[in-house]
């Protein structure tokens, strides 16, 4: 494929090359690698420095706006006459620094575990099931309940 490459870029047309080379010319195009051009990102020339950043930080984090979400405290500061940055930069600056989580002080419960049912001998453990099954008519729903006894020997 290298020498298929080198051939047309010298000028030789790709009939002649995939004939030197023994290669189907269908192939040679379509295993053309496309070039990757890294992606240049220009920095925004009113992108906000990090003392600005950290000055709104500090903003986000006093005590009266620990709870809120960015969009309530950008109508708060607004209220108030002052501007600090638009609500998408308090989120991002609030996502580089692992804050945005579930802002407000809510109850943490831990996790539970499902009970485990062990028998160690027959008719030890046992579990009940109601299963609605569905007639011919809807005023006519039949209830089925099923006891079944399990066991580690049965």
């Amino acid at each position: 494929m290298a020498t298929y490459t080198e051939l047309t870029a010298a000028g030789v047309t790709t009939r002649d090359a995939a004939q030197l080379t023994g290669l189907p010319r269908s192939t040679a195009t379509r295993r053309r690698p496309d070039p990757v051009l890294p992606a240049v990102r220009r920095v925004p020339a009113n992108r906000l420095s990090a003392v600005e950043r950290l000055e709104i930080l500090a903003v986000l984090d006093q005590p009266r706006f620990v709870d809120l979400p960015p969009i309530q405290i950008y109508a708060t500061l607004l209220d108030e006459g002052i501007y600090v940055c638009s609500i998408s930069t308090m989120y991002r600056i609030l996502s580089e620094h692992a804050q945005l989580v579930e802002r407000r002080r809510i109850a943490r419960h831990p996790t539970r575990t499902v009970p485990e049912l062990v028998a160690t001998g027959p008719g030890q453990v046992y579990s009940w099931d109601i299963t609605a099954g569905g007639g011919g008519a809807a005023a006519k729903k039949k209830e089925g309940y099923s006891l079944s006894r399990r066991s580690r020997l049965s």
